[in-house]
């Protein structure tokens, strides 16, 4: 099977297979349409940096340090980090349990669960992937909206206009990069993108910050309302390193797959986070609690600096959806058995109309409810947080069970129940926040 999977390209015809699990449920295992154990694990480690400094990074000033200050926000940032690192490691190395490789999250589910639990987290985890797309087709827009507010602030288009365009370059990008591994010459382009608003963003905060007044670091609001902002930036935290799908992205890389890995999410975890944590400190200590949930909303410059800046946050958003909407073209390509030249006239037609449906829904909810941070802590609640730190460290349970000790078995319980404890109180929050905005804005608000 293993050797199956290592051969795999864009375009072989989808096969099936039978699991027979632990409650003897049999689950359906297709093969995959796309490439597999083809890329680098400094390729991997570049793919998974990206999503950590993503265009949400200008967002983490306003959405985790305004809500929790600077002690909460820097320790928990700190601290989710290194917790996000271990459970991603724990995921990494069950890639491989039962002599199987198991490329999908929901395989190994099914493996070590049955067939029941690999339909729940079938499900989870497009919930999460379709809420992190819906994510970036927002930034995307709210990024253009700005570009276009410093050369031409006429009013005449508003934000779900904005919207619409940048899910139409969601929709040519997908169009144009069949699978995962074909983003490679992409990875350049987005990390020059990251680049640019990353250093535009941290240099002009800098300068303003020095210029400035002393700013307020207060927590903003009282009593309860308080309460359930601190309770909804600890979805946030979690939701700034989400993958959701590490067994997918570790699909890509090439043997040894475990040991590359682990390189991989090394590399996420030490050099890969350094932007995100500088950009995100500097930006609240430059404008207090006033900062937005879009950093460059706040600064000042040169409008040619700052429409840069814009547009690199803009493109590099559209290129990070494709990551994370990845497992869901795989399984559409897989399914409908997409085999031949990714170019193929008959490939081109279904990524349109396929892909393009499934991006259509994405943008119209997108624009529906353009609220940014609350979308980030509703997705950490509802999925993030279940799939990248509950589940990895039962799947571990489950997987190594006659061999832990009692105590590394009681570690792995009592991460559940914190865990799962967090989920459900950063749900009822980032829910009860969002329900309050909703009655403060209409649909399609011009935010």
């Amino acid at each position: 099977m293993e050797d199956e999977h290592n051969n795999g390209v864009y375009g072989q015809s989808p096969s099936y297979r039978k699991e027979k699990t632990e409650d003897e449920h049999s689950v359906v295992i297709p093969d995959t349409a796309h490439q597999v154990s083809n890329d680098s694990w400094f390729q991997v480690g570049v793919v998974l940096s990206m999503g950590v400094n993503s265009a949400y990074a200008l967002g983490y000033s306003g959405t985790i340090m305004v809500p929790l200050g600077w002690i909460g926000g820097v320790v928990g940032l700190v601290l989710s980090t290194i917790v996000s690192l271990y459970a991603s490691a724990l995921m990494a190395k069950l890639h491989e349990v039962g002599g199987k490789r198991h490329i999908r999250y929901r395989d190994l589910a099914g493996f070590l669960y049955g067939r029941t639990a690999y339909m729940l987290i079938w499900a989870l985890q497009y919930a999460n992937l379709f809420l992190i797309n819906i994510g970036y087709v927002i930034m995307s827009g709210s990024a253009l909206k700005a570009f276009y507010v410093i050369f031409r602030d006429d009013h005449q288009l508003k934000l779900p206009h904005f919207i619409a365009i940048a899910g139409l370059a969601c929709i040519l990008f997908a169009i144009a990069t069949p699978h995962l591994s074909a983003l490679r010459v992409w990875l350049g382009f987005s990390t020059l993108f990251m680049v640019l608003y990353l250093s535009i963003a941290f240099a002009l905060s800098v300068k303003d910050g020095v210029k400035a007044s002393p700013r307020d670091y207060s927590i903003p609001g009282s009593g309860a309302n308080t309460i359930w902002a601190i309770i909804g930036a600890t979805g946030n935290l979690f939701f700034a390193f989400n993958t959701g799908m590490i067994p997918e992205i570790q699909a890509t890389i090439r043997q040894p797959v475990v040991r590359n890995m682990v390189k991989a999410l090394n590399f996420q975890f030490t050099v890969g986070v350094v932007p995100m944590h500088a950009v995100t400190y500097i930006g609240y200590w430059a404008y207090g609690s006033g900062v937005s949930s879009y950093l460059l909303n706040n600064v000042h410059g040169p409008d040619w600096l700052l429409g840069v800046a814009h547009l690199s946050a803009f493109f590099q958003a559209i290129i990070t959806l494709h990551i994370f909407a990845s497992p869901t073209y795989e399984f559409l390509d897989t399914k409908y058995g997409i085999k031949g030249s990714a170019l193929a006239p008959r490939n081109l037609a279904f990524r349109l109309f396929v892909r393009g449906g499934y991006l259509i829904m994405t943008t119209f909810l997108s624009a529906l409810l353009p609220f940014l941070g609350n979308f980030m802590s509703l997705t950490g609640a509802i999925s993030t947080i279940p799939l990248t730190f509950i589940l990895p460290n039962h799947m571990y349970l489950v997987a190594k069970k006659n061999k832990l000790s009692s105590l590394q078995k009681s570690w792995h319980w009592l991460n559940i129940l914190v865990f799962g404890c967090m989920s459900v109180a950063a749900f009822v929050a980032a829910l009860k926040l969002t329900i309050l905005q909703t009655q403060t804005y209409h649909v399609f608000a011009d935010l």
